[in-house]
């Protein structure tokens, strides 16, 4: 488990990237069968090695809850390639399309086609998840795939390398290295289309990397997703809700809760229910097997620094113990945080958090919550709790958000029927389910002419037959 990611260098990295490129070019449509026998190794790479996907993830991060990583990474996976399997045949086929009177009878048809070779870069938080799912979308769209992982996580990555291998040829899938040099030659590689999920300020150097070439791309990024409790709103219900949705991962989750606005005179009150229900959920001992670890020291230092300049600058911090507590910060599984009476000034308000902290503050009337987020970049999440149906309405008409979960976190993302993606600073396209399949496809429309119709009076020279054409035109027009 412990052995480094041996994977090809920069060249040989180029090499098999132009390899798929030829193959991609020669073998334009992969058969349906061989997408459905693709998924089907995939499916098995994953489920042969559950358990020691689940060990390599835990070793990376410290420690990562099993139950997690199985609800949230495995079997979200397995979902998506079930649902690809079920429907693919229908995916791939030709889509009938109107055609305008004037041109009949003649036909139109979009030609679902794989654009070629899809780059994953993937990052740390849900790497299996992460990984594998937009490779679903890919290998049902009859592309070939190149998958960088994340440095943070080289067990994972090692392990995810030997499984790819074992099921893909070099030509199907291959998994590139982590180390520095191989993650910017990556981005620098003309794809036909180029997938990255992580932080807003990698994204955009991805963007800048992919521009050079006009690869277009899908970036799933992150940034400030705010929940916000109207007056109608149970507040234990609510506070029970956004504490699972701020604590799974331990808050590493592009789409937790960021911070939740509450009604002034509910603050105190729905600070402490919330504190009460992250203790019943996850207790007060870092031993607890449910609660997983930060990734790492840095990030660990950085969730202190943010809960010390709340400190300092006013804040009333609710904890079950201090992160410096040897027992906490050994384990690196950082104290479960509620930051109350947060204010814009804090760093904690202007940085996405990815961890266990939730800045709470109040609002006055309706119309505070709406001006703040729109006041700010759009976010990859926006959550709402309440029962008054008019104010609900209001809030999701006059804010653009990637997604919403209404009256709980999370849960938009796992509708395999939805698209999930962002919108400005959190992000650009779309994937999950068919959503997947048709980001990474090219729909080729084709109009096929038939022999009976009109369209050579198109052609000079132009007389009385052009004018009776144009007439006939304007009246369908």
């Amino acid at each position: 488990m412990d052995q480094p990611l041996k994977t090809p260098g920069i060249n040989a990295l180029e090499d098999a990237f132009h390899r798929m490129i030829e193959l991609s070019r020669s073998e334009v449509a992969p058969p349906l069968s061989l997408r459905l026998d693709r998924l089907k190794r995939l499916r098995a790479a994953v489920t042969e090695n559950e358990r020691r996907f689940e060990q390599a993830i835990s070793a990376d991060f410290g420690h990562r809850s099993a139950i997690e990583t199985a609800i949230a990474e495995t079997m979200f996976v397995l979902t998506e390639i079930r649902h690809a399997t079920k429907h693919l045949k229908k995916w791939m086929a030709p889509q009938r399309i109107s055609t305008a009177l004037q041109f009949a009878p003649a036909t139109n048809r979009l030609l679902p086609q794989p654009l070629g070779v899809v780059g994953i870069i993937a990052p740390w938080n849900y790497p299996l998840q992460l990984t594998l799912a937009p490779a679903v979308a890919a290998i049902a769209a009859g592309n070939r795939v190149m998958i960088k992982p994340s440095e943070l996580v080289p067990r994972f990555s090692a392990l995810l390398a030997e499984v790819i291998a074992k099921k893909f040829s070099a030509d199907e899938i291959v998994v590139a290295g982590i180390e520095d040099e191989i993650a910017k030659a990556f981005a620098g590689l003309p794809f036909d289309h180029l997938i990255f999920t992580g932080s807003t300020r990698v994204g955009r150097l991805v963007a800048e990397a992919a521009g050079r070439n006009l690869t277009p791309i899908t970036l799933e990024l992150g940034g400030k997703s705010p929940a916000i409790v109207d007056k109608s709103a149970d507040l234990d219900v609510a506070a029970q809700r956004i504490a699972y949705g701020k604590l799974l991962n331990a808050g590493q989750t592009c789409i937790a809760p960021d911070y939740a606005m509450v009604p002034d005179s509910s603050l105190k009150d729905f600070a402490e229910r919330l504190q009460r229900h992250m203790q019943k959920m996850f207790g007060t001992d870092p031993d607890n097997a449910d609660y997983s670890s930060i990734v790492s020291d840095r990030h660990y230092s950085r969730l202190e620094a943010l809960v010390a300049d709340a400190t300092n600058k006013g804040a009333t911090i609710l904890q079950p113990a201090s992160p410096d507590d040897p027992d906490w910060k050994g384990k690196r599984k950082f104290p479960p945080t509620v930051i109350v009476g947060a204010t814009p000034d804090m760093t904690v308000l202007q940085e996405e958090i990815f961890g266990p902290l939730l800045p709470v503050f109040g609002y006055k009337n309706p119309g505070e919550p709406i001006a703040y987020i729109n006041a700010h970049d759009r976010p990859l999440a926006l959550y709402w709790f309440g029962s008054d149906n008019t104010a609900r309405d209001e809030v999701l008409a006059r804010t653009v958000s990637g997604g919403v979960t209404v009256n709980d976190c999370l849960f938009h993302f796992v509708q395999i029927n939805q698209p999930m993606g962002g919108v400005g600073a959190s992000g650009t396209g779309a994937y999950h389910g068919e959503w997947g399949f048709r980001t990474l496809t090219k729909l080729k429309p084709v109009f096929y002419r038939s022999r009976f119709n009109r369209l050579a009076d198109l052609y000079p020279p132009y007389g009385a037959k052009i004018a009776r054409l144009q007439k006939m035109m304007r009246l369908l027009s």
